[in-house]
């Protein structure tokens, strides 16, 4: 079946510089980890804040942190009407366009396993990495393309529905139960009907045990001490998703500046959806009666969609200063790094270990004052990714799957 997107009087090609540089600084946020913020708060009032904040939440709640995947999945599905509407214009086959995309997600996955692999004796099976969770939702993301918003609503609430529904109808664990026998407790552990969501102890973490026990691997496979899962990558397709329709609602007709409300709206609304459903909303909330209490690391409903509503709101931060006031100089940075996201994702994780330790052996030649400076170490590291993203941009050396 021929799948047309909304006719629109942009070109088929034309984005937003918005969309890049918020892409390239969610990916310097993502690389430096905004390290110098948590070095220059040691030993002052801010220093808990940001230890908190800099850091993912050990379970429930959400830190600036636990804002950087969500961010990268969502601009992903702003992207993909337009790549969608320009290879639609260059000709090409639905067929064609299928196979584009199968082979894009396989890519994704496996490049995620890679990575994951990378201080492993041995390929390191797992999936929790944000490229292979991008990649194992993006072929029935793919299928929404062209279908309009009411479809694509439809099927992004079906997915949250039934998540939902999925942990809700679970079997609690018997009274005492730890999936990590001998272990110390550091996180929140839920009661009543939120105790569906307790770490380890929900389908996710048993889907695991079967699913990636199917793989060789060195030691029979647990527990993910952290409580990521393979199937956050459902809940997190409804993030790329947002991430669609606002593409597709980019790529309208309305004026630009009536998009930023919408989109800056909407953000709102969103915060307010999720913080009702995790409970939080109302003084003196427990989490007795919450319906999907918020917590990152299993991308609960409420997560994806409190988490879309930051999102939206930086964005429509990112779209009022470079689109509609024009400042788009101070941005430029972020646009070498927008890019080449994936360049400097791998870099991130292949290069970066290599060039700090390169930096410690000839700073500490002379002086170990130098070599003991993580702010500088840290600077000159982003400095060096960027130099090779920069020298990448001029020569039109973008790298794409």
């Amino acid at each position: 079946m021929t799948k047309d997107l909304p006719t629109s009087s942009k070109p088929a090609h034309q984005r937003l510089a918005s969309l890049d540089a918020y892409r390239g600084f969610i990916m310097i946020a993502l690389v430096s980890g905004f390290f110098a913020v948590g070095e220059w708060t040691n030993g002052t009032r801010f220093e808990t804040f940001f230890d908190y904040q800099l850091s993912h939440a050990a379970w429930t709640g959400c830190t600036i942190w636990d804002l950087i995947q969500p961010s990268f999945m969502f601009i992903v599905g702003v992207a993909m009407p337009y790549s969608y509407a320009s290879r639609k214009a260059k000709g090409d086959s639905d067929l064609k366009l299928f196979l584009h995309a199968l082979k894009r997600a396989i890519i994704l996955i496996l490049l995620g396993v890679f990575l994951r692999s990378n201080r492993s004796e041995m390929t390191y099976w797992t999936f929790e990495d944000v490229i292979s969770q991008i990649g194992l939702g993006y072929i029935f993301v793919y299928f929404t393309l062209g279908h309009g918003f009411k479809v694509q609503a439809m099927v992004t609430g079906g997915i949250l529905v039934g998540y939902c529904l999925l942990f809700a109808l679970w079997p609690l664990p018997a009274a005492g139960y730890t999936p990590f026998p001998g272990g110390n407790v550091d996180w929140q552990y839920f009661e009543g009907f939120s105790a569906h969501w307790n770490k380890g102890a929900n389908p996710m973490g048993y889907f695991d045990q079967w699913f990636l026990n199917l793989f060789p691997r060195a030691t029979e496979w647990g527990f993910h001490t952290g409580g990521y899962g393979t199937l956050s990558f459902i809940p997190s397709m409804a993030t790329i998703l947002f991430g669609v329709m606002t593409g597709e609602f980019l790529r309208g007709d309305l004026p630009i500046k009536k998009k930023c409300m919408k989109i800056a709206g909407t953000g709102v609304l969103f915060l307010m959806i999720g913080m009702l459903l995790d409970g939080s909303i109302w003084p003196g909330a427990n989490w007795d009666w919450s319906i999907a209490p918020i917590v990152k690391r299993i991308w609960t409903p409420s997560f994806a969609i409190f988490s879309t509503g930051w999102v939206l709101l930086l964005l429509s931060v990112f779209i009022l200063i470079v689109d509609v006031l024009g400042f788009k100089k101070w941005a430029f940075p972020f646009f070498v790094v927008g890019m080449n996201p994936l360049t400097i994702y791998c870099m991130e994780s292949l290069l970066v270990p290599w060039i700090k330790h390169t930096y410690h052996i000839h700073f500490n030649s002379i002086s170990a004052d130098l070599a003991n400076n993580h702010i500088l170490i840290e600077v000159l590291v982003i400095m060096t990714l960027w130099g090779i993203l920069f020298w990448m941009y001029r020569r039109k050396i973008f790298i794409r799957i």
